[in-house]
């Protein structure tokens, strides 16, 4: 893990994925991070997210899109500094149908954190991960240069 992670630095990127607009159109909400660094976010159940109108069920891709942006929020975690990361793989088993009208709560840790790749481990629930809907572990890929990407800096 890295030295020390930055807990403004925490709350300014998870503030940053949370009001990115897929985020945003999910209704997706940072919760917090616990001692062990690991994140917490929800989303709520709303109609227009269910995938079959039959059963309630919200669709699984909300449930992508959570794991996915808790998990690289648990990577962020670990950072000492702002730094680019993108997902290289997310693979999730789904366990069991989330209850209609129900909040669905990810909690996700970066159990690893190697120069050029984090590693992520997320379980999905209502009341208590115990009890879970999915888990999902997935692959980043973290800045490997510390050159600027953009700006006059990045000409020199």
């Amino acid at each position: 893990m890295s030295g020390g992670a930055n807990p403004g630095l925490l709350e300014s990127l998870s503030r940053l994925f949370v009001s990115l607009p897929h985020s945003l159109a999910l209704g997706l909400s940072y919760l917090g991070c616990d001692a062990e660094r690991r994140v917490t976010l929800r989303v709520d159940w709303r109609e227009d997210l269910v995938g079959n109108p039959v059963t309630g069920v919200i669709h699984g891709g909300v449930i992508t899109s959570l794991v996915d942006t808790s998990s690289a929020t648990a990577v962020a975690a670990q950072l000492d500094r702002a730094e680019a990361i993108a997902t290289l793989d997310l693979r999730i088993d789904y366990l069991k149908a989330a209850q209609p009208g129900r909040a669905i709560f990810c909690r996700a840790e970066c159990y690893r954190l190697a120069h050029q790749v984090a590693f992520t481990r997320a379980v999905c629930f209502h009341d208590t991960p115990d009890d879970p809907i999915a888990h999902g572990v997935a692959t980043f890929m973290r800045e490997s240069s510390p050159m600027p990407m953009s700006g006059e800096e990045a000409v020199r």
